[in-house]
């Protein structure tokens, strides 16, 4: 299953930073965040992505074509034609098609500009700036149970985000609010799973997927959520980023579930 992930945006609230590099490629730690993300993504097996591209799209192009050899041990032998030998590489097993979807293309307008790299099957979307310790597949099974055209996961980071409707039983969407007007209000964190007919409500470079497509789909019944209770943070801000890096300087990130010590409180 493929794994879409939004990676075009400027950035403008944590410009500090994207002044000089797309915001999925700022560094939590010692890798971009969006490296995170597909950790996060890869841990449960699913290693096929396709990265929508826009602002600098050129940086993250040349992240992935020196990825592996910047995580191999290597010789260059300048005396024997230039010869380049790999002793050992950990590298990670990911397919990673990268597209150039445009430099003022909006979210939904990204997402169709792919189409043909899903190739009419269900898929994963989320965007470049979000990290969550998701149990991906109990997602992947909730959509799967409740046969909605997207499923989206929705978190509760607080007060400054606009809200999620949602009906008595939790789970379909039947509305937006602008802002959160008490405390727990429910939002889209990402990480959603998607029916390749969700093509069919975007429209163009300027379509705003949070907008009208999904307004139409919950309207129509097609959208629902899966509420996650867990850990789920997005870089916005420079707080944020600075939130985040003290998750991974300490040792004690949450969303690091592709560490096998993590659970043990063991140090790595």
């Amino acid at each position: 299953m493929k794994v879409v992930i939004l990676a075009g945006g400027l950035g403008t609230r944590i410009s500090e930073e994207s002044q000089v590099r797309p915001k999925p490629m700022i560094e939590i730690g010692e890798f971009p965040i969006l490296w995170h993300i597909m950790k996060i993504y890869s841990h449960y097996g699913f290693n096929d992505f396709v990265i929508c591209l826009g602002y600098k799209a050129h940086m993250i192009k040349e992240f992935f074509a020196d990825y592996y050899l910047h995580m191999s041990d290597v010789t260059f032998d300048f005396r024997n034609d230039n010869q380049m030998v790999i002793h050992q590489n950990v590298a990670e097993p990911w397919r990673v098609t990268l597209v150039d979807t445009g430099l003022s293309t909006l979210t939904g307008g990204r997402l169709a500009r792919v189409k043909k790299h899903i190739n009419n099957e269900t898929f994963m979307l989320t965007y470049g700036d979000g990290v969550s310790d998701i149990d991906i597949p109990r997602l992947l099974d909730h959509h799967r149970t409740h046969k909605k055209t997207v499923t989206l996961t929705a978190v509760q980071p607080g007060g400054r985000f606009g809200v999620l409707n949602l009906d008595n039983a939790g789970t379909d969407v039947i509305g937006f609010a602008e802002k959160s007007v008490e405390e727990g209000g429910w939002i889209n964190g990402g990480f959603m799973v998607m029916e390749p007919e969700v093509f069919d409500y975007l429209d163009g470079d300027f379509t705003v997927l949070e907008k009208e497509p999904m307004e139409n789909l919950s309207a129509n019944g097609a959208l629902c959520a899966y509420k996650h209770y867990g850990f789920w943070h997005c870089m916005d801000t420079l707080r944020d980023k600075l939130v985040l890096e003290n998750y991974w300087s300490s040792k004690s990130a949450p969303w690091k579930i592709w560490d096998e010590n993590r659970k043990s409180g063991i140090n790595v």
